[in-house]
């Protein structure tokens, strides 16, 4: 696995530079974390890996460049991502939202048919995202940190590789940050992590290392301490760096 490699990104909406010229690379295995205050242009830089913003320059997942290519056809190539709002199926039992995720490359002859027990990388997801004892309540039922697990059980039965994960625990107790927090280090057994990220206590538990984002630009990147030691870091979040 060669992870995810940024050159030279640039989004611009209506002559605003949202993302400036961003290089950045993320290992396989890496559980990176970005960081920067509201409008450093981290989402933007997700979307443009997702191709849900027009963006110049390269990225390439794997060695494969994602630029110019559509939605669907990136996710194909093994890039998954989450919304702050998790997006499932809220009817549909657990199971289903696996079952319909796991299927979206069959052919809808092949979905209509009657499933004969459960998939094994669907039961294997359940048990990875902790649901099994949940997979037949619907999917609207479950607690909010449930549902962003479901979110990334759904990714990992279509394979997956990338996990890009916006704001995973926004709103979730502090038990299920913890229980999000090992699932992440889970995942990046098998794959790249990348968390965007206001909850600093999570961010310093769980990351192994960090990009901090300023206006479209990245400041600064490191572990977790070398990126809080930074003067400028320190001067974007408390406005001034802090004295040694």
């Amino acid at each position: 696995m060669s992870g995810l490699s940024v050159r030279d990104l640039r989004v611009v909406f209506d002559g605003f530079v949202a993302v400036g010229g961003v290089d950045l690379d993320v290992p396989a295995g890496d559980v990176r974390f970005i960081i920067g205050p509201n409008g450093a242009g981290k989402t933007t830089l997700i979307d443009a890996v997702t191709g849900l913003a027009k963006a110049t320059g390269s990225v390439t997942f794997e060695g494969q460049e994602l630029l110019g290519r559509k939605v669907h056809k990136i996710a194909r190539l093994g890039v998954g991502r989450t919304f702050q709002t998790a997006t499932v199926f809220e009817e549909l039992t657990v199971l289903q939202n696996l079952d319909i995720a796991a299927g979206w490359a069959r052919g809808p002859l092949t979905l209509l048919r009657t499933r004969k027990g459960v998939p094994p990388e669907v039961e294997k997801a359940l048990e990875t995202v902790r649901l099994t004892g949940v997979r037949d309540k619907p999917a609207g039922t479950l607690a909010h940190g449930q549902k962003q697990w479901l979110e990334i059980g759904m990714l990992l039965v279509q394979n997956a590789q990338l996990f890009l994960l916006d704001e995973p625990v926004a709103g979730m107790s502090h038990d299920e940050r913890d229980a999000t927090g090992e699932l992440l280090g889970q995942l990046s057994k098998d794959h790249t992590v990348v968390v965007i990220e206001h909850d600093m206590d999570f961010l310093r538990r769980f990351a192994r290392t960090v990009t901090v984002m300023h206006a479209g630009k990245i400041l600064s990147e490191g572990t977790v301490a070398q990126v809080q030691a930074d003067p400028k870091v320190q001067e974007v979040y408390l406005g001034h760096p802090v004295e040694a």
